[in-house]
């Protein structure tokens, strides 16, 4: 290992580097990157995919002659050994992520089917319960529509799109919003109810069930991935500690 580096005028030492990497929060990633690299080795690229890959990465960064590339690599001080370890980092990876977490994500999405199911609701909401009977009774007579009523009279922000909220989450709305909405059939109008300062009406306008398809299956398998590297790297918080005082 060499004993410093030049950084445009700067001289760096090597001792430097764990203490400047723990400055500018840097370690967490370097970590990260080491981790990754140990468990992408087990997942290599055939020759036909390694093609593939580099050759997407030339057309997508216009090296399409040897000259451009060659000056690409120097401008980012790199030779094509590392050049073609960075274009199939991505590719290793994401078929670590489909071994690894790809055969449990069916079993995972029925324990987070609940937070992707998505509504669309009706709300109004009020400081004045008298104010809030009365609208509740408009609109249960068909007096006035709901939208109307939310325009003039509620007094948070889906005044502006007539009480509408949505689609959204089921967990994005209050917990108490959220139990009313799960229990709730389309069309379904509450009388309403205190929560904190306000006295809110609700109607659940559609509700959409989560499915697993190809983006959800990726976004789970995202998840997974992440939870799981965050597992790693508390495991290797005693080495992290370890790395930032060793310098």
């Amino acid at each position: 290992m060499a004993d410093s580096y030049q950084v445009g005028n700067r001289i760096i030492k090597a001792s430097e580097l764990m203490d400047l990497l723990g400055r500018y929060q840097l370690l967490p990633q370097l970590v990260r990157g080491m981790i990754i690299d140990d468990v992408i080795a087990e997942y290599p690229l055939n020759d036909e995919e390694r093609s593939n890959f580099v050759q997407q990465f030339y057309e997508q960064n216009k090296l399409s002659t040897p000259e451009a590339r060659q000056a690409w690599l120097e401008s980012q001080g790199m030779d094509e050994a590392q050049l073609s370890a960075l274009i199939e980092r991505p590719a290793r990876l994401e078929k670590f992520k489909q071994g690894v977490f790809g055969k449990k994500v069916e079993a995972y999405f029925l324990t987070r089917k609940a937070a992707l199911d998505r509504v669309l609701y009706s709300l109004i909401r009020t400081k004045d319960l008298g104010i809030a009977q009365e609208l509740y009774f408009r609109i249960k007579e068909g007096e006035q529509s709901f939208a109307d009523l939310a325009k003039q009279f509620s007094q948070g922000g889906e005044a502006a799109t007539g009480g509408l909220v949505g689609p959204s989450p089921l967990t994005a709305p209050h917990p108490a919003i959220a139990r009313t909405l799960q229990v709730s059939q389309p069309g379904q109008l509450w009388p309403p109810v205190r929560l904190e300062d306000w006295y809110v009406i609700v109607r659940l306008e559609k509700f959409f069930p989560a499915q697993l398809d190809e983006s959800t299956r990726r976004q789970l398998i995202e998840e997974m991935f992440e939870t799981w590297m965050r597992e790693q790297l508390k495991a290797m918080g005693p080495l992290k500690a370890h790395l930032l005082t060793a310098s």
